[in-house]
């Protein structure tokens, strides 16, 4: 019994040596972060000062270097060298006309992660991006040197994700569902290696449903496929419902064989209407809608989801045929079959 309270003991002093650890390391990381601010606007005013003075490396090299001089006399352990109070103005006619969360971002950082930013010729999204991660990781300046040799901004750019859930659900919910969802399906399992409609190709997925969930990834319960709902006097069709048990709602996929169009977000943005006003139960979230193309243009799925109220993403699919190729068959049977049809009518 006396060993049982002494470990429970134990165990608790762990817990409040781990608690104590975490709250000092966060105040000097607060206090860091608060002599980097004061350190920054110093230098901003500085810089904007030289700046609004028109004092440039040709008509004012000597003020500055005696400018350098005589701070030195007043702060001897201050960096004001004529090469630094030059990349003031430098860091003060950069950002003087950005953005103000762009401000914000840089003056977190230390002077040294600012200098090197500076030397990399990056637009406003770039500098954003690399100071939001130094603050958010904790990055020292090798760190983020490293990460702009291995161009993280550029692979995250090519890694981001073709959805407004950010803008559509609560935060943590947003965090879950761009994790649950990709923006690339692989569809090889299916083993198709010539053309086929819509149709066919929703009804291999509901054939090989067990695959499709493994390539979703965890969570999705498969409900049917032509998911009918009626309202109005009208009934509209989805193509694959299922439910996500983690996310707790209703998740409607809208299957293309051909590239994206932006008309297929109005459409998917009404079916979620339909399932939430219909079939959406007490305590499940919003539903989701996921778009599955054979390709996608990016900048088409950013535009097309500008403003759209419900959370809906786009991915794009592989199948055992090169994309290309598959899109100029499909195409090309695409065509072919509205022209049958048209001859029938």
């Amino acid at each position: 019994m006396t060993k049982k309270i002494v470990l429970q003991v134990e165990s608790e002093y762990g817990e409040i040596l781990q608690q104590a650890v975490a709250v000092i390391k966060q105040a000097r990381v607060n206090v860091a972060r608060q002599l980097n601010i004061g350190e920054n606007a110093a230098y901003w005013e500085i810089g904007k000062m030289l700046h609004e003075r028109k004092l440039d490396s040709k008509h004012g090299n000597s003020v500055v270097r005696r400018l350098s001089v005589d701070l030195k006399e007043h702060f001897p352990d201050m960096g004001v060298s004529p090469r630094q109070l030059w990349n003031m103005k430098k860091y003060y006619v950069r950002y003087c006309n950005s953005a103000e969360k762009v401000l914000r971002s840089v003056a977190l950082l230390t002077w040294g992660q600012n200098l090197f930013l500076l030397s990399q010729n990056f637009d406003d999204n770039q500098i954003l991006f690399y100071a939001s991660e130094c603050v958010a990781k904790g990055w020292t300046r090798d760190l983020l040197m490293n990460a702009v040799k291995m161009q993280m901004y550029e692979h995250a750019a090519l890694n981001r994700p073709q959805n407004n859930f950010k803008d559509t659900l609560p935060e943590g919910q947003a965090e879950f569902a761009n994790e649950a969802f990709r923006s690339t399906y692989n569809l090889g399992f299916l083993g198709i290696t010539e053309p086929v409609m819509e149709l066919e190709l929703e009804r291999k997925l509901v054939e090989k449903v067990r695959q499709f969930l493994l390539e979703l990834g965890k969570g999705f319960a498969f409900i049917g496929n032509q998911h009918e709902l009626e309202f109005n006097g009208k009934a509209s069709r989805v193509d694959m419902l299922f439910f996500h048990r983690q996310l707790k709602c209703l998740v409607a996929i809208d299957l293309k064989v051909g590239e994206f169009k932006p008309e297929y977000v109005g459409k998917m943005n009404y079916y979620l209407s339909l399932l939430d006003r219909l079939e959406r139960g007490e305590g499940e979230n919003r539903s989701v809608g996921i778009i599955l193309c054979a390709t996608k243009d990016n900048v088409d799925v950013e535009l097309s989801l500008d403003g759209i109220g419900k959370p809906i993403g786009v991915a794009d699919y592989q199948l055992l045929l090169p994309k290309e190729e598959l899109q100029k068959v499909l195409a090309d049977e695409i065509k072919s079959f509205k022209e049958v049809k048209h001859l029938t009518h």
